[in-house]
């Protein structure tokens, strides 16, 4: 959520100023990505008549007729649809369809999976994109445009998980065979481990990240020594503290963060359907972090690199 415009303005424009002198190109419109708690997903069915009687052959026209007809039940006035994915079709004898094109049949139904955003929030990042200088082509669900980069063509075959843990988000997506079927947003991410040190230790919450990135093992601390230690600052003054301690604590707030991605997998898809887990977002380069989430899921994680480098600038 956005709870501060101005200096929203002023971070869009010192990006994109960087951005500028490093490529050398000029930069007027920008594809905004929308993440988090803003995104609504839903499913929206709809059922047309073919014909008055009998059947008739199915052609494009239908399809574009049946999908309007969903997306128009779906609709919300405080919401945008920024994706329309047709998740299956149904005929008279036939349902679970991915494409009817071509089949006969008396009517036509749709389920339609609609990824949508609160208008306000478009709102209000147009109208900082445009006081920063610049323009907003189109807004994309985050999840959609990382899966454009990061998957491979093994991706684009069966049952395959994206998860994107951020600083205060985690998005976990599942697609089957390339198409997206389902949506989870949690509140929680990288943070957390944060916030589990800042209130174990009782110190600032800058002063955690630093020793988070620093210092942090997420794991089995026993290759650590046993008289290693970090001088931390309170009270104006510097204390010492294991590491074997900080590694204690992340290990513990990791676990959880790792089950919880578990439950909500596991709430969609059994873990046997599953072919591919990629897991992106900084936090996964936290130390241990993979090979626990690996851990929890009880299979092979890849990290999520970049795979299409025509999307690059």
């Amino acid at each position: 959520s956005l709870v501060d415009s101005v200096n929203l303005v002023s971070a869009i424009g010192q990006v994109l100023k960087r951005l500028k002198a490093k490529s050398g190109i000029a930069i007027k419109f920008l594809h905004v990505n929308i993440s988090g708690q803003d995104v609504v997903t839903k499913h929206s069915r709809a059922i047309i008549p073919l014909t008055e009687r009998g059947n008739k052959v199915i052609t494009p026209s239908d399809i574009q007729k049946v999908n309007e007809q969903a997306q128009i039940l779906g609709s919300n006035l405080e919401e945008e649809i920024l994706h329309k994915i047709p998740f299956s079709y149904a005929i008279d004898s036939k349902s679970n369809l991915l494409n009817p094109l071509g089949l006969y049949s008396h009517k036509l139904e749709v389920d339609l999976y609609l990824i949508c955003a609160h208008v306000a929030t478009l709102q209000s990042l147009t109208h900082a994109v445009n006081q920063a200088g610049y323009e907003i082509k189109d807004f994309c669900f985050s999840g959609l445009a990382t899966s454009e980069v990061v998957f491979n063509e093994e991706h684009f075959r069966g049952m395959t998980v994206l998860c994107d843990i951020g600083s205060d988000i985690t998005e976990i997506m599942i697609f089957n065979d390339g198409s997206l079927t389902q949506i989870e947003i949690l509140t929680m991410g990288g943070n957390d481990l944060t916030v589990a040190l800042k209130e174990s230790l009782h110190i600032e919450y800058d002063f955690a990240e630093d020793i988070k990135i620093s210092y942090g093992i997420i794991g089995e601390a026993d290759h650590l020594k046993e008289d290693k230690e970090i001088l931390i600052k309170k009270d104006n003054s510097y204390q010492p503290i294991k590491q074997r301690e900080v590694c204690q604590i992340l290990t513990v707030q990791a676990k959880e963060i790792c089950q919880t991605i578990k439950q909500v997998i596991e709430r969609n898809v059994s873990c046997a359907q599953i072919h591919n887990v990629v897991v992106c977002g900084r936090t996964m380069l936290q130390e241990g972090f993979l090979e626990m989430l690996e851990s929890t899921l009880q299979m092979r994680a890849q990290l999520g690199r970049i795979q299409n480098q025509e999307l690059m600038p």
